[in-house]
């Protein structure tokens, strides 16, 4: 039995448990008319309605305890300090400093100088951009920027630049690749024109293959049709590895830095985000770090119960622990919103998918839950059937962001979303029609945005990343390495000249070796 499975706040939960199990949701809210004002909280332009959950009073007081005992105040502090809470890599995590406000952060170990340097000259650089002084080999400005990346150097940019989409300015258009199939490249480049092509190459170690196999084969398009022009004035990086962008020709000049404690699914605050600077403009994007850095502010001051990102987690450690929810799914009600649960896979599952905790043993209690979802009202074509009238227990995400002059539209939209909200608490008991019968008591959260704006959108974006930073104090993990990840890579690597034909393949399992002869076997 581990520590957290044996300790006196688990025990307290199990037992509560068993009487919540019994609990319906509907007799809860007729018990308190005021349930719904008692289980919401609001954070700068977030608000959340956690009362469709399957939880009371005492609830939140043992799961707060269990919170406690997890020395959580003791964690966020250590965070903001500073201090190499990435044990296995002995660094910091202190993406909170490429958002930070503060002259010396942390204390100590000063960090804003470079984080405001390299912000200056991403500001700079968009100017160029936006301003048409930023030009290509021809002569002729830039239109085009090509994003290669992949993880964290892909995902949240992807993210952030298509929920931004209103706030675009018109002269540039982005683009995004990372899968290495050529296919991806291919349809991103089609149409362009290489004289008026940038690609930024966004890759931490600038060793990850499927960025340097991309970033090659964008080089050779260029080279195609360019010849022996300056190709260089056709790239920019993002990256720790200043020496593996000027092999690849980006002028040091534009090579913008990353830092060994910014984990890649928490870099989109850096340089990283540089395409999102460069369709919003720079002042939008620090709109973006001033939600972010709000948020910060309210994870770090607000009491365990009243924590917007605490509570979330500590519901989903309920569900995940203590009713056996395998999947939660989040569901943003708004197209622009479309790749958020893509986003949250990776921010979620990348960070507490681990089954060994901090001090390297095997643990016993379930620990990041599968992450999915789309967009509604799609979604309620899709998978929301099994939500309502499936076997499985999932909790839901519902994100709504809210519409200063809503059209019929929009107002239809938000219906949707507190619909099915209101359908799966609630249900439809249908006497002599059980296939109709709709059970209800399957919780959800309603998370209202004032708007769909950068400040909110940083604030959304950071709150969930405090929601995985809390789930990994409770459950004793390092949420900032991903060594399953890493395995892979090494695999690929070591796969792909046998598939050439070359190397040995004995030391192999018989079922790969198959695999290769049959896909080196040419028709």
């Amino acid at each position: 039995m581990s520590k957290l499975t044996g300790s006196p706040a688990w025990h307290a939960l199990a037992a509560h448990q068993n009487k919540i199990a019994a609990a319906d949701l509907t007799a809860l809210f007729a018990a308190d008319p005021s349930r719904a004002e008692a289980f919401t909280i609001e954070a700068g332009g977030i608000l959340l309605d956690y009362s469709k959950h399957r939880v009371d009073a005492e609830t939140m007081r043992l799961l707060a305890a269990l919170a406690a005992q997890a020395q959580l105040p003791r964690w966020i502090e250590r965070m903001f300090a500073g201090e190499p809470i990435n044990a296995s890599e002995a660094r910091p995590a202190l993406h909170v400093a490429l958002r930070g406000r503060e002259a010396t952060f942390p204390a100590g170990s000063d960090v804003m100088s470079e984080v405001r340097g390299t912000r200056e000259r991403m500001r700079r650089f968009v100017g160029e951009a936006r301003s048409g002084a930023l030009r290509g080999a021809g002569g002729r400005a830039i239109t085009d920027v090509v994003n290669i990346g992949i993880g964290g150097s892909d995902l949240g940019p992807r993210m952030l630049t298509r929920a931004l989409r209103k706030f675009h300015k018109p002269g540039l258009r982005l683009h995004f690749v990372s899968n290495i199939d050529p296919a991806d490249l291919d349809a991103a480049v089609a149409g362009l024109e290489p004289e008026t092509t940038l690609f930024i190459v966004a890759s931490k170690t600038f060793t990850t293959a499927e960025t340097l196999e991309n970033a090659g084969r964008a080089k050779a398009w260029l080279a195609a049709a360019l010849g022996s022009a300056d190709l260089s004035r056709h790239f920019a990086a993002a990256t720790a590895n200043v020496a593996g962008a000027a092999a690849l020709g980006v002028p040091q000049e534009r090579v913008f830095p990353l830092w060994d404690w910014v984990g890649g699914r928490y870099s989109v605050w850096s340089a990283v985000g540089l395409p999102v600077a460069l369709a919003v403009g720079m002042d939008a994007f620090e709109e973006l770090l001033d939600g972010a850095c709000a948020m910060d502010a309210h994870f770090r001051t607000a009491p365990i119960e009243r924590n917007l990102p605490a509570v979330l987690a500590l519901l989903e450690i309920w569900y995940a622990n203590f009713f056996g929810a395998q999947t939660r799914a989040v569901i943003p009600y708004s197209e622009d919103l479309r790749d958020l649960p893509a986003y949250l896979q990776q921010l979620e599952m990348e960070s507490n998918g681990k089954r060994v905790d901090r001090d390297g043993n095997e643990i016993d209690y379930d620990t990041a839950p599968v992450v999915w979802g789309a967009s509604g009202t799609p979604s309620q074509h899709s998978f929301h059937q099994l939500l309502h009238q499936g076997t499985r227990l999932v909790p839901v995400d519902f994100i709504i962001a809210r519409e200063p002059n809503p059209s019929p539209a929009q107002t239809a939209l938000a219906a949707n979303a507190l619909a099915q909200a209101a359908a799966l608490a609630f249900g439809n008991p249908t006497p002599g029609a059980p296939h109709k019968a709709l059970p209800g008591n399957r919780p959800s959260s309603v998370l209202l945005l004032a708007r769909l704006a950068p400040r909110e959108l940083g604030e959304l974006v950071a709150m969930y990343e405090h929601k995985v930073f809390v789930e990994g104090v409770v459950w004793n993990l390092n949420s900032f390495d991903q060594w399953g990840v890493e395995h892979g890579k090494l695999l690929a690597r070591t796969l792909a000249p046998r598939l050439l034909g070359g190397g040995d393949a004995a030391s192999l399992d018989s079922s790969t070796r198959a695999l290769l002869a049959r896909m080196r076997k040419r028709d």
